[in-house]
């Protein structure tokens, strides 16, 4: 079972949320925040796998409410699901440690399948804001070919991020111990100056390392 926390302000929102999520055999919801101060208090108490969150909220907003997500080491993915598709808020959740960034207008299934990709390590964004995040990440890398400071085996790790796989996928597909692939993970996301995984597999498809 997925076990996912709903972070939403809008009543309406969370129980057609609830009702719908409520119909698939894998997800279970274990809980409701309805501002981000509450949703950083659910993460931490009930360790979900995923938070569905959203960025405009009372108290503390969606993206501060990620990063403390992060900052805490909660073991929770955290996936956005708002309706603001602009760079402004786009890059901020994107950085604060967003596993994924789905607009409200997504389909229905769409969603489902987000949730669960999110919970199996993938990296997961709306074909709406991509482009925003492609071109932020371009600018910000420049002409630094960071990559060149990789091991062969740091490389090959990398590839395999951009692929979509968890660290369980890329110990197998390697013939190496998980423990060895969060290692590498981490010296890639140093060496690279990247805050996390989605950073990861975006620069390895923006070098061609994918």
């Amino acid at each position: 079972m997925i076990r996912v926390v709903i972070a939403d302000d809008h009543h309406v929102v969370r129980r057609g949320l609830l009702f719908f999520l409520k119909t698939q055999k894998d997800i279970e919801i274990v809980g409701e925040a309805k501002n981000g101060m509450e949703a950083v208090e659910l993460a931490e108490a009930l360790k979900p796998d995923v938070v569905l969150m959203d960025l405009v909220m009372p108290e503390m907003d969606g993206i501060e409410a990620t990063k403390q997500i992060m900052e805490r080491n909660i073991p929770s993915k955290v996936l956005i699901l708002t309706s603001f598709s602009d760079q402004d808020h786009v890059i901020p959740a994107i950085r604060a440690g967003a596993s994924g960034y789905q607009l409200k207008d997504v389909e229905p299934d769409q969603l489902i399948e987000s949730i669960r990709a999110v919970h199996r390590g993938e990296s997961q964004l709306h074909p709406k804001v991509t482009s925003h995040v492609m071109s932020h990440f371009a600018r910000g890398v420049g002409n630094k070919n960071l990559h060149e400071e990789l091991t062969k085996r740091e490389l090959e790790v990398l590839a395999e991020i951009a692929k979509g796989k968890s660290n369980k996928e890329i110990a197998s597909a390697l013939f190496i111990t998980e423990k060895t692939v969060k290692t590498h993970v981490s010296n890639i996301l140093a060496k690279l100056e990247l805050a996390d995984r989605t950073q990861a597999a975006l620069y390895a498809v923006k070098h061609g390392i994918a």
